[in-house]
Protein backbone atom coordinates (compact mmCIF):
# COMPACT_ATOMS: atom_id res chain seq x y z
CA UNK A 1 0.00 0.00 0.00
CA UNK A 2 2.86 2.39 0.82
CA UNK A 3 4.39 1.84 -2.63
CA UNK A 4 0.99 2.49 -4.27
CA UNK A 5 0.50 5.76 -2.34
CA UNK A 6 4.00 6.96 -3.27
CA UNK A 7 3.44 6.00 -6.92
CA UNK A 8 0.08 7.79 -7.09
CA UNK A 9 1.58 10.95 -5.61
CA UNK A 10 4.46 10.82 -8.09
CA UNK A 11 2.15 10.32 -11.10
CA UNK A 12 -0.22 13.10 -9.99
CA UNK A 13 2.67 15.49 -9.31
CA UNK A 14 4.34 14.77 -12.68
CA UNK A 15 0.99 15.09 -14.49
CA UNK A 16 0.42 18.54 -13.01
CA UNK A 17 3.98 19.69 -13.73
CA UNK A 18 4.02 18.36 -17.31
CA UNK A 19 0.67 20.05 -17.99
CA UNK A 20 1.90 23.35 -16.56
CA UNK A 21 5.21 23.17 -18.46
CA UNK A 22 3.63 22.38 -21.84
CA UNK A 23 0.99 25.06 -21.23
CA UNK A 24 3.91 27.49 -20.99
CA UNK A 25 4.79 26.65 -24.62
CA UNK A 26 1.19 26.36 -25.80
CA UNK A 27 -0.08 29.77 -24.69
CA UNK A 28 2.60 31.98 -26.36
CA UNK A 29 2.46 29.76 -29.48
CA UNK A 30 -1.26 30.45 -29.76
CA UNK A 31 -0.79 34.16 -28.99
CA UNK A 32 1.69 34.42 -31.87
CA UNK A 33 -0.73 32.49 -34.13
CA UNK A 34 1.55 29.45 -34.39
CA UNK A 35 -0.20 26.17 -35.07
CA UNK A 36 0.08 23.53 -32.32
CA UNK A 37 -0.51 20.06 -33.76
CA UNK A 38 -0.49 18.12 -30.47
CA UNK A 39 -0.72 18.83 -26.74
CA UNK A 40 -0.02 15.69 -24.72
CA UNK A 41 0.53 14.80 -21.08
CA UNK A 42 2.95 11.83 -21.15
CA UNK A 43 4.23 10.26 -24.35
CA UNK A 44 2.04 8.26 -26.73
CA UNK A 45 4.19 5.91 -28.86
CA UNK A 46 1.86 3.63 -30.91
CA UNK A 47 -1.27 4.61 -28.99
CA UNK A 48 -2.75 7.04 -26.46
CA UNK A 49 -5.00 6.47 -23.45
CA UNK A 50 -7.27 9.38 -24.33
CA UNK A 51 -7.44 11.99 -27.08
CA UNK A 52 -9.71 14.46 -28.83
CA UNK A 53 -9.24 17.14 -31.49
CA UNK A 54 -10.33 20.75 -31.32
CA UNK A 55 -9.61 22.98 -34.31
CA UNK A 56 -5.99 22.26 -35.38
CA UNK A 57 -4.82 20.72 -32.10
CA UNK A 58 -5.06 17.13 -30.87
CA UNK A 59 -5.20 16.93 -27.06
CA UNK A 60 -4.44 13.69 -25.25
CA UNK A 61 -2.90 11.61 -22.50
CA UNK A 62 -0.16 9.13 -23.40
CA UNK A 63 0.66 5.88 -21.62
CA UNK A 64 4.41 6.45 -21.07
CA UNK A 65 4.92 8.72 -18.02
CA UNK A 66 8.35 10.08 -18.95
CA UNK A 67 7.22 13.63 -19.63
CA UNK A 68 4.94 15.25 -22.17
CA UNK A 69 5.09 17.40 -25.27
CA UNK A 70 3.59 20.26 -27.19
CA UNK A 71 4.16 19.59 -30.93
CA UNK A 72 4.48 22.96 -32.61
CA UNK A 73 4.23 22.99 -36.40
CA UNK A 74 7.42 23.84 -38.29
CA UNK A 75 9.76 23.11 -35.41
CA UNK A 76 12.51 20.48 -35.24
CA UNK A 77 11.72 18.63 -32.03
CA UNK A 78 11.53 15.09 -30.64
CA UNK A 79 8.84 14.17 -33.21
CA UNK A 80 11.50 14.49 -35.99
CA UNK A 81 8.82 15.37 -38.59
CA UNK A 82 11.20 15.63 -41.56
CA UNK A 83 8.50 15.61 -44.23
CA UNK A 84 6.92 18.82 -43.02
CA UNK A 85 10.33 20.51 -42.81
CA UNK A 86 10.92 19.73 -46.51
CA UNK A 87 7.87 21.79 -47.47
CA UNK A 88 8.01 25.59 -48.02
CA UNK A 89 7.56 27.49 -44.70
CA UNK A 90 4.00 28.54 -43.95
CA UNK A 91 3.09 31.74 -42.06
CA UNK A 92 1.55 29.72 -39.21
CA UNK A 93 4.71 27.66 -38.61
CA UNK A 94 7.24 28.12 -35.85
CA UNK A 95 10.12 28.56 -38.31
CA UNK A 96 8.34 31.49 -40.00
CA UNK A 97 7.99 33.52 -36.80
CA UNK A 98 10.41 36.29 -35.75
CA UNK A 99 13.30 35.14 -33.55
CA UNK A 100 12.03 36.99 -30.47
CA UNK A 101 8.67 35.21 -30.71
CA UNK A 102 10.32 31.81 -31.06
CA UNK A 103 12.51 32.63 -28.05
CA UNK A 104 9.45 33.46 -25.90
CA UNK A 105 7.70 30.25 -27.00
CA UNK A 106 10.74 28.16 -26.05
CA UNK A 107 11.26 29.89 -22.69
CA UNK A 108 7.55 29.68 -21.84
CA UNK A 109 7.70 26.22 -20.22
CA UNK A 110 10.61 27.11 -17.94
CA UNK A 111 9.10 30.46 -16.95
CA UNK A 112 5.71 28.94 -16.14
CA UNK A 113 7.36 26.21 -14.02
CA UNK A 114 9.21 28.89 -12.06
CA UNK A 115 6.03 30.97 -11.64
CA UNK A 116 4.09 27.86 -10.62
CA UNK A 117 6.64 27.07 -7.89
CA UNK A 118 6.31 30.62 -6.53
CA UNK A 119 2.51 30.33 -6.65
CA UNK A 120 2.55 27.02 -4.73
CA UNK A 121 4.82 28.40 -2.00
CA UNK A 122 2.60 31.47 -1.65
CA UNK A 123 -0.53 29.32 -1.31
CA UNK A 124 1.13 26.90 1.14
CA UNK A 125 2.25 29.74 3.38
CA UNK A 126 -1.25 31.25 3.22
CA UNK A 127 -3.00 27.97 4.11
CA UNK A 128 -0.52 26.29 6.50
CA UNK A 129 1.94 28.98 7.49
CA UNK A 130 5.51 28.00 8.30
CA UNK A 131 6.56 25.80 11.22
CA UNK A 132 10.02 24.62 12.22
CA UNK A 133 12.10 23.53 15.21
CA UNK A 134 14.71 26.19 16.06
CA UNK A 135 18.21 24.79 16.52
CA UNK A 136 18.40 26.53 19.91
CA UNK A 137 15.35 24.56 21.10
CA UNK A 138 16.90 21.09 20.58
CA UNK A 139 17.32 20.79 24.33
CA UNK A 140 18.30 17.11 24.53
CA UNK A 141 20.99 17.48 21.89
CA UNK A 142 21.43 15.48 18.69
CA UNK A 143 21.30 11.79 17.87
CA UNK A 144 24.12 10.51 15.68
CA UNK A 145 24.28 7.62 13.28
CA UNK A 146 27.57 5.94 12.28
CA UNK A 147 28.45 8.69 9.78
CA UNK A 148 27.93 11.53 12.27
CA UNK A 149 30.02 9.63 14.84
CA UNK A 150 32.79 9.21 12.26
CA UNK A 151 32.61 12.92 11.62
CA UNK A 152 33.43 13.53 15.28
CA UNK A 153 29.98 14.31 16.69
CA UNK A 154 28.52 12.50 19.70
CA UNK A 155 25.01 11.74 20.95
CA UNK A 156 23.81 14.62 23.10
CA UNK A 157 25.97 17.30 21.41
CA UNK A 158 24.14 20.60 20.99
CA UNK A 159 24.92 22.28 17.67
CA UNK A 160 25.45 26.02 18.01
CA UNK A 161 26.74 27.14 14.59
CA UNK A 162 28.15 25.85 11.29
CA UNK A 163 31.36 27.67 10.33
CA UNK A 164 30.38 30.13 13.11
CA UNK A 165 27.07 30.92 11.36
CA UNK A 166 23.72 30.20 13.02
CA UNK A 167 21.21 27.92 11.29
CA UNK A 168 17.79 28.89 12.62
CA UNK A 169 15.90 25.81 11.35
CA UNK A 170 17.41 22.59 12.75
CA UNK A 171 16.09 20.47 9.84
CA UNK A 172 18.29 22.45 7.43
CA UNK A 173 21.55 21.51 9.18
CA UNK A 174 22.29 18.31 7.17
CA UNK A 175 21.67 20.03 3.81
CA UNK A 176 23.68 23.09 4.90
CA UNK A 177 26.67 20.86 5.69
CA UNK A 178 26.45 19.23 2.25
CA UNK A 179 25.59 22.21 0.04
CA UNK A 180 27.68 24.89 1.74
CA UNK A 181 30.77 22.72 2.16
CA UNK A 182 30.85 23.27 5.92
CA UNK A 183 34.34 22.97 7.39
CA UNK A 184 33.64 23.23 11.13
CA UNK A 185 30.74 22.64 13.53
CA UNK A 186 30.59 24.52 16.81
CA UNK A 187 28.92 22.51 19.58
CA UNK A 188 28.27 22.29 23.30
CA UNK A 189 29.28 18.91 24.77
CA UNK A 190 28.75 18.31 28.48
CA UNK A 191 28.45 22.09 29.04
CA UNK A 192 31.79 22.69 27.28
CA UNK A 193 32.15 24.52 23.99
CA UNK A 194 34.00 22.52 21.31
CA UNK A 195 34.69 22.75 17.60
CA UNK A 196 34.44 19.74 15.31
CA UNK A 197 36.49 19.87 12.11
CA UNK A 198 34.84 17.95 9.28
CA UNK A 199 37.45 15.74 7.59
CA UNK A 200 38.44 16.68 4.04
CA UNK A 201 36.44 14.91 1.34
CA UNK A 202 33.69 13.95 3.79
CA UNK A 203 30.94 15.40 1.56
CA UNK A 204 31.28 12.41 -0.75
CA UNK A 205 30.65 10.04 2.19
CA UNK A 206 27.58 12.01 3.24
CA UNK A 207 26.12 11.92 -0.29
CA UNK A 208 26.66 8.17 -0.56
CA UNK A 209 25.20 7.58 2.91
CA UNK A 210 21.92 5.67 2.88
CA UNK A 211 20.20 7.97 5.38
CA UNK A 212 19.96 11.74 4.75
CA UNK A 213 19.23 12.25 8.46
CA UNK A 214 22.70 11.39 9.70
CA UNK A 215 22.19 14.10 12.33
CA UNK A 216 18.87 13.72 14.14
CA UNK A 217 17.03 14.98 17.19
CA UNK A 218 17.37 13.27 20.57
CA UNK A 219 14.19 12.96 22.65
CA UNK A 220 12.60 10.61 25.24
CA UNK A 221 10.59 7.64 24.00
CA UNK A 222 7.08 7.85 25.42
CA UNK A 223 4.40 5.65 23.87
CA UNK A 224 1.98 7.64 21.73
CA UNK A 225 0.05 4.80 20.09
CA UNK A 226 0.08 1.19 18.96
CA UNK A 227 -0.07 -0.60 15.63
CA UNK A 228 -2.47 -3.45 14.92
CA UNK A 229 -1.41 -6.66 16.70
CA UNK A 230 1.23 -4.73 18.67
CA UNK A 231 3.36 -7.10 20.78
CA UNK A 232 4.04 -4.25 23.24
CA UNK A 233 0.32 -3.61 23.78
CA UNK A 234 -0.39 -7.34 24.16
CA UNK A 235 2.34 -7.51 26.80
CA UNK A 236 0.62 -4.81 28.86
CA UNK A 237 2.38 -1.62 27.76
CA UNK A 238 0.13 1.45 27.81
CA UNK A 239 0.10 4.86 26.16
CA UNK A 240 2.33 7.40 28.00
CA UNK A 241 4.67 4.65 29.27
CA UNK A 242 8.25 5.88 28.99
CA UNK A 243 10.77 3.37 27.62
CA UNK A 244 14.06 3.59 29.59
CA UNK A 245 15.85 0.28 29.07
CA UNK A 246 16.21 -3.07 27.30
CA UNK A 247 17.48 -5.95 29.44
CA UNK A 248 20.33 -4.36 31.42
CA UNK A 249 21.05 -1.57 28.93
CA UNK A 250 19.74 1.94 29.67
CA UNK A 251 17.90 3.62 26.77
CA UNK A 252 16.89 7.06 28.00
CA UNK A 253 16.23 8.39 24.48
CA UNK A 254 14.41 7.14 21.41
CA UNK A 255 17.56 6.65 19.33
CA UNK A 256 19.13 4.61 22.19
CA UNK A 257 16.06 2.36 22.32
CA UNK A 258 15.97 1.94 18.52
CA UNK A 259 19.66 1.05 18.29
CA UNK A 260 19.48 -1.46 21.14
CA UNK A 261 16.25 -3.17 20.04
CA UNK A 262 17.72 -3.85 16.58
CA UNK A 263 20.48 -5.90 18.25
CA UNK A 264 17.89 -8.34 19.58
CA UNK A 265 16.03 -9.64 16.52
CA UNK A 266 14.18 -12.92 17.11
CA UNK A 267 15.04 -12.79 20.83
CA UNK A 268 13.05 -12.47 24.03
CA UNK A 269 13.91 -9.21 25.79
CA UNK A 270 12.90 -7.39 28.95
CA UNK A 271 11.71 -3.84 28.29
CA UNK A 272 12.09 -1.47 31.23
CA UNK A 273 9.62 1.42 31.36
CA UNK A 274 8.23 4.10 33.66
CA UNK A 275 4.51 4.50 34.34
CA UNK A 276 4.17 7.51 36.54
CA UNK A 277 6.59 6.78 39.41
CA UNK A 278 6.52 3.01 38.92
CA UNK A 279 9.29 1.10 37.12
CA UNK A 280 7.94 -1.81 35.08
CA UNK A 281 9.68 -4.76 33.45
CA UNK A 282 7.88 -6.40 30.54
CA UNK A 283 9.05 -9.45 28.61
CA UNK A 284 8.36 -9.52 24.86
CA UNK A 285 9.41 -11.88 22.05
CA UNK A 286 10.77 -9.91 19.10
CA UNK A 287 10.41 -10.93 15.47
CA UNK A 288 12.73 -10.61 12.49
CA UNK A 289 12.12 -6.83 12.24
CA UNK A 290 12.58 -6.29 16.03
CA UNK A 291 9.51 -4.03 16.07
CA UNK A 292 7.39 -3.77 19.23
CA UNK A 293 4.45 -2.16 17.40
CA UNK A 294 4.48 1.16 19.26
CA UNK A 295 4.82 4.74 18.03
CA UNK A 296 6.36 7.70 19.81
CA UNK A 297 4.56 10.82 20.93
CA UNK A 298 4.58 13.86 18.68
CA UNK A 299 7.76 15.95 18.99
CA UNK A 300 5.64 18.93 20.05
CA UNK A 301 5.31 17.22 23.43
CA UNK A 302 9.04 17.82 23.99
CA UNK A 303 10.05 20.86 21.98
CA UNK A 304 8.82 24.38 21.30
CA UNK A 305 8.32 24.90 17.58
CA UNK A 306 8.19 28.29 15.89
CA UNK A 307 5.17 28.91 13.72
CA UNK A 308 4.40 31.95 11.61
CA UNK A 309 0.99 32.61 10.08
CA UNK A 310 0.69 34.58 6.83
CA UNK A 311 -2.07 36.52 5.15
CA UNK A 312 -2.17 36.15 1.37
CA UNK A 313 -0.42 39.50 0.89
CA UNK A 314 2.28 38.63 3.45
CA UNK A 315 2.79 35.26 1.76
CA UNK A 316 3.62 36.82 -1.63
CA UNK A 317 7.12 38.11 -0.74
CA UNK A 318 7.77 35.21 1.67
CA UNK A 319 6.76 32.60 -0.94
CA UNK A 320 8.86 34.31 -3.61
CA UNK A 321 11.92 34.23 -1.33
CA UNK A 322 11.24 30.56 -0.51
CA UNK A 323 11.13 29.71 -4.22
CA UNK A 324 14.28 31.74 -4.88
CA UNK A 325 16.07 29.81 -2.11
CA UNK A 326 14.81 26.58 -3.69
CA UNK A 327 16.40 27.55 -7.00
CA UNK A 328 19.67 28.35 -5.24
CA UNK A 329 19.62 25.06 -3.34
CA UNK A 330 19.08 22.96 -6.46
CA UNK A 331 21.78 24.79 -8.42
CA UNK A 332 24.20 23.94 -5.60
CA UNK A 333 23.09 20.30 -5.82
CA UNK A 334 23.79 20.31 -9.56
CA UNK A 335 27.30 21.61 -8.88
CA UNK A 336 27.86 18.64 -6.56
CA UNK A 337 26.57 16.22 -9.20
CA UNK A 338 29.04 17.53 -11.79
CA UNK A 339 31.92 17.73 -9.31
CA UNK A 340 34.56 14.96 -9.82
CA UNK A 341 35.64 15.45 -6.19
CA UNK A 342 32.30 14.54 -4.61
CA UNK A 343 31.32 11.91 -7.25
CA UNK A 344 27.69 12.76 -6.47
CA UNK A 345 26.71 11.49 -9.92
CA UNK A 346 27.17 7.97 -8.54
CA UNK A 347 24.15 8.59 -6.31
CA UNK A 348 21.99 10.01 -9.11
CA UNK A 349 18.51 8.51 -8.98
CA UNK A 350 15.59 8.06 -11.35
CA UNK A 351 11.85 7.63 -10.89
CA UNK A 352 12.17 5.26 -7.92
CA UNK A 353 14.36 7.81 -6.10
CA UNK A 354 11.90 10.62 -6.90
CA UNK A 355 8.94 8.49 -5.80
CA UNK A 356 10.63 7.67 -2.49
CA UNK A 357 10.80 11.33 -1.47
CA UNK A 358 7.00 11.35 -1.17
CA UNK A 359 5.59 10.27 2.22
CA UNK A 360 4.06 6.80 2.64
CA UNK A 361 0.80 8.41 3.81
CA UNK A 362 -1.05 10.96 1.71
CA UNK A 363 -0.36 14.42 3.11
CA UNK A 364 -1.38 17.42 1.00
CA UNK A 365 1.09 19.81 2.58
CA UNK A 366 4.00 17.47 1.83
CA UNK A 367 2.60 16.74 -1.65
CA UNK A 368 2.42 20.40 -2.67
CA UNK A 369 5.78 21.19 -1.08
CA UNK A 370 7.47 18.41 -3.06
CA UNK A 371 5.58 19.38 -6.23
CA UNK A 372 6.83 22.96 -5.86
CA UNK A 373 10.42 21.76 -5.55
CA UNK A 374 10.01 19.37 -8.49
CA UNK A 375 8.70 22.33 -10.52
CA UNK A 376 11.94 24.16 -9.70
CA UNK A 377 13.95 21.10 -10.75
CA UNK A 378 12.00 20.85 -14.02
CA UNK A 379 12.62 24.53 -14.77
CA UNK A 380 16.37 24.32 -14.12
CA UNK A 381 16.86 21.01 -15.96
CA UNK A 382 14.94 22.23 -19.01
CA UNK A 383 16.96 25.42 -19.31
CA UNK A 384 20.26 23.51 -19.50
CA UNK A 385 21.86 24.13 -22.93
CA UNK A 386 21.41 20.57 -24.15
CA UNK A 387 19.84 19.95 -27.58
CA UNK A 388 16.39 18.32 -27.23
CA UNK A 389 15.77 20.39 -24.07
CA UNK A 390 14.27 23.88 -24.12
CA UNK A 391 17.68 25.26 -23.20
CA UNK A 392 19.19 23.76 -26.36
CA UNK A 393 16.61 25.49 -28.55
CA UNK A 394 17.20 28.73 -26.65
CA UNK A 395 20.97 28.40 -27.20
CA UNK A 396 20.52 28.16 -30.98
CA UNK A 397 18.04 31.05 -30.98
CA UNK A 398 20.51 33.26 -29.08
CA UNK A 399 23.17 32.28 -31.61
CA UNK A 400 20.77 33.38 -34.36
CA UNK A 401 20.10 36.71 -32.65
CA UNK A 402 23.81 37.44 -32.13
CA UNK A 403 25.12 36.29 -35.54
CA UNK A 404 21.94 37.07 -37.52
CA UNK A 405 22.36 33.64 -39.09
CA UNK A 406 20.01 30.74 -38.56
CA UNK A 407 21.55 27.26 -38.07
CA UNK A 408 20.62 24.92 -40.91
CA UNK A 409 17.75 22.48 -40.47
CA UNK A 410 20.18 19.60 -41.00
CA UNK A 411 22.41 20.86 -38.15
CA UNK A 412 19.39 21.29 -35.86
CA UNK A 413 18.23 17.77 -36.78
CA UNK A 414 21.60 16.22 -35.88
CA UNK A 415 21.78 18.29 -32.67
CA UNK A 416 18.28 17.09 -31.71
CA UNK A 417 19.26 13.46 -32.26
CA UNK A 418 22.50 13.91 -30.27
CA UNK A 419 20.62 15.58 -27.41
CA UNK A 420 18.01 12.83 -27.31
CA UNK A 421 20.71 10.14 -27.18
CA UNK A 422 22.39 11.98 -24.29
CA UNK A 423 19.10 12.37 -22.40
CA UNK A 424 18.18 8.71 -22.86
CA UNK A 425 21.66 7.72 -21.63
CA UNK A 426 21.20 9.86 -18.51
CA UNK A 427 17.73 8.38 -18.00
CA UNK A 428 19.07 4.85 -18.24
CA UNK A 429 21.99 5.69 -15.93
CA UNK A 430 19.78 7.29 -13.25
CA UNK A 431 17.14 4.55 -13.28
CA UNK A 432 19.88 1.91 -13.47
CA UNK A 433 21.27 3.33 -10.23
CA UNK A 434 17.81 2.90 -8.68
CA UNK A 435 17.63 -0.75 -9.73
CA UNK A 436 21.14 -1.48 -8.47
CA UNK A 437 20.26 0.07 -5.08
CA UNK A 438 17.27 -2.27 -4.78
CA UNK A 439 19.60 -5.28 -4.77
CA UNK A 440 22.17 -3.83 -2.38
Amino acid sequence: MEILIKALQLILSLSILVFVHELGHFIPAKLFKTRVDKFYIFFDPWFSLFKFKRKDTEYGIGWLPLGGYCKIAGMIDESMDKELMKQPPQPWEFRSKPTWQRLIIMLGGVLVNAIFAVFLYIMMLTVWGEEYLPTANVKYGISCDSLALEMGLRNGDKIVTLDNKKVEDFSKIPSEIILEGTKTIQIIRNDTAKEIKIPAGFTNKIIKHKSPDFIGIRFPFEIGGFTKNSIAEKAGTKINDKMIGINNVQTPYFNDFKNEILKNKNKEVTIVSLRGKDTLKTKVKLGEDAMIGASRKDLKNYFTFNKKEYTFLQAIPAGTIKAFNGFGSYIKQLKLIFSPETKAYESLGGFIAIGNIFPSEWDWQSFWSLTAFLSIILAIMNVLPIPALDGGHVLFLLYEIITRRKPSDKFLEYAQIGGMILLFALLIFANGNDIIKLFK
